[in-house]
């Protein structure tokens, strides 16, 4: 049976002289392998639309193993994001935390969303680690994890200074603090940022400006919660710490 199916490409794997395996995130029916045959070919009508990030329209032969990728139809290639190493260190993250977090055929049109919009601001200029964050933050849900965020995760209280306790998984005010030595402090602009991502519509982003310590703050707080807790461990994170230090060195 022929699908058709709008899709973002998410990772691509040699196969022989001339295929490729493609791993595609899709709105109808999540994630899906294709074998995309003579797709390495230089004059292959495949070849464009297998691209690692493509966003476009993809037909190919359904099966419960991998399917035929039969046609491409690019919407966007993405090509700013691939022609930039800083900016496809950050997508290819993105997009194994969506591979390592989901399984075949399982669809959810929101994460969907997510990606695209998060691939589409990307590419047009958006600072990279606010994008960044908000996606990690997002994706907590789908591996089952939910910080409380909201108020003290002791007291209930909502107002007052707040750190971030990984061990009792959310917000500690300031009349809580002893509970957890260890808590993450962190400045309240950095508590609030973190709520903020955790619960905004990134359809609303204006153009959001952070201080480097802010970003700081928040990278540590975001990555150790994920070592804790996520089980995951991704290459493309080590890739995107070393072209986070080579940036550094850079702008010194």
């Amino acid at each position: 049976m022929l699908q058709k199916c709008e899709g973002i490409v998410i990772r691509t794997n040699d196969y022989g002289e001339t295929n490729k395996i493609v791993t595609l995130y899709t709105r109808e029916l999540g994630k899906v392998g294709v074998m995309a045959r003579g797709a390495k070919k230089p004059n292959s009508r495949l070849t464009a639309s297998t691209q690692l990030f493509t966003y476009g329209y993809f037909l190919f032969q359904k099966s419960t193993g991998l399917g035929g990728l039969q046609q491409g139809e690019t919407i966007a290639s993405m090509r700013g994001i691939r022609e930039d190493i800083f900016l496809t260190a950050y997508a290819s993250y993105m997009a194994e935390l969506l591979d390592k977090s989901t399984e075949q055929n399982d669809p959810n049109p929101f994460l969907f969303e997510l990606f695209s919009q998060s691939l589409k601001l990307l590419n047009e200029g958006v600072d990279p680690d606010v994008l960044l964050h908000i996606f990690e933050m997002k994706m907590l849900n789908v591996l089952g994890l939910y910080p409380q965020l909201d108020s003290c995760v002791n007291c209930g209280s909502r107002d007052g200074t707040f750190h971030f306790s990984i061990r009792e998984n959310g917000f500690l005010c300031h009349r809580c603090f002893e509970m957890d030595p260890y808590r993450l402090k962190i400045s309240q602009g950095t508590a609030k940022l973190l709520r903020l991502f955790y619960y905004f519509d990134l359809e609303r982003l204006g153009q959001v400006s952070l201080k480097p310590e802010t970003k700081a703050e928040l990278k540590m707080v975001i990555h150790t919660y994920y070592s804790e807790y996520s089980g995951l461990f991704l290459k493309s994170k080590r890739f995107l710490d070393q072209m986070d230090a080579l940036r550094g060195k850079l702008s010194d």
